[in-house]
């Protein structure tokens, strides 16, 4: 049996949707409540500054670029002093799609949409991740889970008009699904999350490795597989990338360039990936002045604060799904040349990063952990009114 296997064996049966609503309540409810209080500290911050909160959320970066998809489509572009072109071209279509959707059918506004999309797909990624965490490491383990993803220094995105939060939903549950062997789910849910975000990758292969490694201790077992479930791994696998291709070849074809036009479309807003050099160039010039220094040293330290926790993930030995897809997270943001202020926000979605640390705050009891659950909320409550109002997040 593998490790998952062991740890699963002999729970019930994962309940129906009223008894798993019922069963996450108490941890959506906190991820709520830390969310309702980061939304009323960002609407007082803003209110002393004289700024609308509302207009931060939904107005304001990637946010406007989404909308003007979902009102005109593709075909918008911005060519600057320096030659570089930003095309919306860049931008996954799922959300503009439901942005649209939601004007369609009712008064809302696109921006009005986005940030309706984004409240509930908040709430859909929290149930995820904790159904993930619950099926791993029970249930106590998946409401820490969720606490802590919801207080994140930039977990205000989750609130925005952004993809973050949508994207988080689709694999969180893509990722269950797999864990639960759910292939045909999976893969569509793996698919939705490839048009909506470039990782959407990193969904694709988690849902890939699972499916190899199944087929291998199948070939190595002393049972034969049974035939319509492998028929349906084998449809989860080819649902899986269909999203994030198709995408892709379209842009190619929009473009003219062929299979590889969107790197050119994300060449254009500079972003590519390189290994991480322009990022470490980065974080190297902190070092040549004070107080910028103090940032560089917070900024090594957060990557070997990642670095870490996926060593401690490996160590666990969580499922091979979660590893392959928060490894390939964590590196297309670290390694990427994208704006380098982005990639807080570009790690939401490495959610099972988190789960080491859920677990040791499960083990402790809850007079000792519920004051260091509120405290760390009310700070980040606090940085992300205070983020949103100053630079953060482009």
């Amino acid at each position: 049996m593998t490790d998952l296997e062991t740890r699963t064996a002999g729970r019930p049966g994962a309940p129906g949707p009223p008894g798993a609503l019922r069963r996450a309540a108490p941890a959506l409810l906190g991820y709520a409540a830390v969310r309702a209080l980061g939304l009323l500290a960002l609407v007082l911050w803003s209110a002393a500054r004289d700024k609308s909160a509302y207009t931060l959320l939904t107005a304001r970066w990637d946010s406007l670029w989404y909308t003007r998809v979902a009102e005109l489509g593709y075909g918008y572009e911005v060519r600057l002093p320096n030659g570089d072109v930003h095309s919306n071209l860049a931008f996954f279509p799922l959300l503009p799609w439901l942005e649209r959707l939601g004007a369609t059918v009712s008064p809302l506004s696109y921006a009005d949409a986005g940030f309706v999309v984004s409240l509930l797909a908040s709430l859909a990624a929290a149930w995820g991740i904790f159904a993930v965490a619950d099926h791993v490491y029970g249930r106590r383990a998946g409401g820490c889970a969720v606490l802590l993803w919801a207080v994140l220094p930039v977990g205000v995105v989750q609130s925005m008009a952004y993809s973050e939060s949508l994207f988080t939903a689709l694999a969180a549950w893509s990722l269950y699904a797999v864990l639960t062997g759910r292939w045909v789910t999976a893969g569509i849910l793996a698919s939705l999350a490839g048009l909506t975000r470039p990782v959407g990758l990193a969904v694709t292969a988690a849902v890939w490795v699972a499916a190899v490694v199944a087929f291998g201790r199948e070939r190595n077992g002393p049972d034969g597989p049974d035939g319509r479930d492998r028929a349906r791994r084998v449809l989860g696998m080819l649902l899986a990338p269909l999203g994030a291709a198709g995408y892709v070849l379209w842009v190619g074809h929009r473009t003219g360039k062929g299979p590889l036009g969107y790197l050119d479309v994300q060449a254009g807003w500079r972003n590519g990936f390189d290994g991480g050099a322009a990022f470490a160039r980065f974080v190297a010039a902190k070092f040549t002045s004070f107080p910028a220094a103090l940032a560089g040293v917070g900024l090594v330290a957060g990557v070997a604060l990642l670095v870490w926790l996926y060593v401690v993930c490996v160590r666990q030995r969580q499922p091979l799904p979660l590893l392959v897809y928060t490894g390939i997270v964590t590196v297309l943001a670290l390694c990427a040349s994208s704006y380098f202020g982005s990639k807080p926000r570009l790690l939401l979605p490495a959610f099972p990063l988190l789960l080491p640390l859920a677990l040791g705050l499960a083990r402790l009891r809850t007079s000792r952990s519920a004051p260091v659950v509120c405290a760390v909320a009310a700070a980040s409550a606090v940085y992300g009114a205070f983020w949103l109002n100053g630079s953060g997040p482009p």
